[in-house]
């Protein structure tokens, strides 16, 4: 549906792509830092795991839900910018050497990258892209790439604006159209899961589906009810509550939206 386009402020290449309109701390051993940080617990060897049978597992994307992932204990922190992309389909764990509840696969709409929010020992743990809302799972580190994000996304609820960080500063800030009543846009921390990129699309030439998805649609334009950061034909609707939970933005901001890297960082709070 889209095509692949080039992006800059990345350490990595990341293709541009995809689709429409977030643990859990004490361990056996010691409590993993959080946003990346590697873990204090005692080392010890680790044990030999079992084969794990990836047919049975059901599969974490922007489509599926997965109950037994755990939940994102602290969904207002932000991430420190390290992202991770699976070489393969990877099981997902709800602990490290814990028990296996889901995989994941290297590409959903192009390379899947998902943000870092603990490290302990060698595993990570990631923001996830299947329902329920701030979900995560742990994954072995030699199964995966790792590079950094230098952007973050926030976006403001209460006064509807949008802004962009790159290497911690400021770029810029936005008014926005957030989700209406009936359709609110969802709170926490979620991740840029993919970019499409389609000029000839009636409402908007890039579309950034993210991570969440709306607590009310099951289902929008022919997608799972992903929410999105997106462009919008009618400038007049940037600063009010109107969206079906999408957000969004007017023409510089989707510009400079474009050069963001997949698995980059988005706080959405009430604020």
């Amino acid at each position: 549906m889209g095509q692949t386009a080039a992006r800059s402020g990345a350490s990595w290449p990341v293709p541009l792509i995809v689709v429409i309109l977030v643990i859990s701390g004490y361990l056996a051993f010691g409590r993993g830092d959080s946003d990346g940080d590697q873990g204090t617990s005692p080392k010890k060897t680790a044990p030999v795991s079992a084969p794990v049978d990836l047919k049975k597992l059901p599969l974490s994307s922007t489509k599926t839900t997965i109950k037994a992932a755990p939940k994102d204990p602290r969904p207002k922190g932000i991430p420190k910018g390290t992202v991770v992309h699976p070489k393969r389909v990877v099981a997902l764990y709800d602990a490290p050497d814990g028990k296996p509840f889901a995989k994941i696969g290297p590409r959903q709409f192009g390379d899947t990258w998902l943000p870092v929010i603990t490290r302990n020992r060698d595993w990570v743990q990631v923001m996830l892209p299947s329902k329920p809302n701030d979900s995560t799972g742990w994954i072995r580190s030699s199964e995966l790439a790792e590079a950094h994000s230098r952007f973050l996304i926030k976006v403001h609820l209460g006064n509807r604006t949008l802004e962009i960080f790159k290497n911690n500063e400021p770029v810029g800030s936005w008014p926005v159209a957030i989700g209406a009543d009936a359709t609110p846009t969802p709170t926490g921390r979620t991740f840029v899961l993919g970019q499409i990129i389609d000029d000839k699309q009636p409402f908007s030439p890039v579309i950034l589906p993210l991570g969440s998805h709306s607590a009310t649609l099951d289902s929008y334009g022919g997608g799972p009810g992903t929410v999105a950061l997106h462009g919008w034909t009618d400038p007049s609707v940037f600063g009010k509550a109107v969206s079906h939970g999408c957000v969004r933005v007017p023409d510089e901001a989707l510009a400079l939206l474009r050069t963001v890297p997949t698995g980059t960082p988005v706080i959405v709070d009430k604020t």
